[in-house]
């Protein structure tokens, strides 16, 4: 039985000050969660965030990082750097990442092998284009993500990962999948992993749904079996609405 997670993905919010505060504000809302709760602030707020969570049930999480270990990389952190802040998973390939800084799926590899080495769980985006869905190439293109994050990897390796399904055209559109498209293609990712690692490896990995998840729709996504949990942003900035999406 794999057990839920939802994570919540502040993006680019929240200065160290207001995060202290949201941190502190969700602590005792998500204490009663039935599933693993993971909060990835900006890199200048993890060591806050570190101390307002550090005896709840909350895990800490950040947001990208580079897949080299030091070097001449202005502007970047290394897995050993998120590793000695507290955190224990990292969001990698989200679509803003790929859209707009220029990341592909083999940089996206090479940044999960990085975060598997540092003892540092990664979420791994994926997801496809309104065109895309449009145009009937949703479970090849992926199933092609899924594969070129995956290149490399033991099954072992493989089944601690996290994959999120983020359909592009719902990121922060306020538009959804439904339940049953969303579930679907969860259920494409999945047969992915099983393609690379067997049936067995594919039930073991935890796949989030992460296409403006809310309040509102978090229960009747959660309970399609193929969805694993959510990968939350805008909801994810308020504690209330991120706390009501953790207790689905």
């Amino acid at each position: 039985m794999r057990k839920p997670i939802i994570a919540g993905n502040w993006k680019m919010n929240k200065t160290p000050y207001e995060a202290r505060q949201l941190a502190s504000a969700l602590v005792p809302l998500v204490k009663e969660a039935r599933c693993d709760v993971v909060i990835c602030p900006p890199f200048v707020s993890l060591g806050v965030v570190k101390e307002c969570i550090a005896t709840s049930n909350i895990k800490l999480g950040a947001q990208n990082m580079h897949w080299a270990e030091s070097g001449a990389y202005t502007g970047e952190i290394s897995a050993a750097m998120l590793k000695a802040a507290g955190a224990e998973y990292v969001i990698l390939g989200h679509s803003e990442r790929r859209q707009y800084f220029g990341e592909t799926d083999e940089t996206v590899n090479l940044r999960v092998k990085a975060a598997i080495a540092a003892g540092i769980t990664p979420i791994i985006c994926v997801g496809e284009t309104l065109a895309q869905r449009e145009g009937g190439e949703t479970d090849a293109f992926v199933t092609g993500q899924t594969g070129g994050a995956l290149q490399g990897l033991t099954a072992r390796q493989a089944e601690a990962i996290i994959i999120a399904y983020e359909p592009i055209w719902a990121i922060g559109t306020g538009v959804t999948a439904t339940d049953a498209e969303a579930n679907e293609t969860v259920g494409v990712v999945r047969r992915a992993v099983a393609g690379v690692f067997g049936a067995d490896v594919a039930q073991k990995v935890r796949i989030q749904y992460g296409g403006s998840m809310n309040p509102k729709n978090a229960s009747s996504l959660m309970a399609m079996p193929e969805i694993d949990g959510g990968l939350i942003g805008g909801a994810s900035l308020r504690a209330e609405d991120f706390a009501k999406v953790v207790l689905y």
